[in-house]
């Protein structure tokens, strides 16, 4: 006697992206409340600072545009 337990419908690229997008989530949150605590310790280094966020924010993005493509590539 064979049961179905359970059914998947859909296209899991959809679940994979959603999986993917919480590595660079937890990445961007993690620079920016350690740039804010810089900032705090060290004010007069905003600049700096504040250009190193930048930069580690578009490689964090990046991977969640990656894992949006990645899907659409198989």
């Amino acid at each position: 006697m064979s049961q179905m337990l359970a059914a998947v419908d859909g296209n899991l690229g959809s679940v994979g992206y959603g999986l993917a997008a919480i590595g660079p989530g937890v990445g961007v949150g993690i620079i920016f409340g350690n740039g804010t605590q810089a900032l705090a310790r060290q004010p007069e280094a905003a600049g700096l600072i504040r250009a190193n966020q930048i930069l580690g924010f578009a490689f964090c993005e990046a991977l969640a545009l990656i894992g949006l493509v990645m899907p659409f590539v198989y």
